[in-house]
């Protein structure tokens, strides 16, 4: 099992920058792939990055690529989103989630241990 928990969120203009942080607890948590979700209000949740502990592979939702970037730090079990450029469409919480394997990363199912989430606002 692995606990996460997420920091970094809050109030941004359109066009700036924030960093996102995911840190992870639990003895086989590099076993499980790590992405970052989102869900603003009325809409349904949504895949926004991942990256796999043993790889370098990162994906990444059409609508962030070449604007948000998703890395790891493996010594301080941490998983970090850096979102540059960002829109009011960003608006959301932002959730850190773990797969339970490399498999179907993109979809909103594929993960199963979360986070609390961390509200991201950015106005226009």
């Amino acid at each position: 099992q692995v606990q996460l928990v997420e920091s970094g969120g809050g109030l941004v203009q359109a066009g700036g920058s924030l960093t996102l942080s995911c840190e992870a607890s639990g003895r086989a948590f590099s076993m499980f792939p790590l992405g970052w979700l989102r869900q603003a209000p009325g809409k349904e949740r949504e895949f926004v990055a991942a990256i796999r502990w043993s790889s370098d592979t990162t994906y990444y939702a059409d609508s962030v690529k070449g604007r948000f970037t998703i890395s790891k730090d493996h010594a301080k079990k941490t998983v970090y989103l850096q979102m540059n450029k960002m829109r009011p469409e960003d608006t959301a919480v932002y959730y850190c989630a773990a797969a339970l394997g490399p498999a179907g990363l993109t979809e909103t199912s594929a993960y199963r241990y979360w986070g609390q989430g961390t509200q991201v606002t950015v106005s226009s």
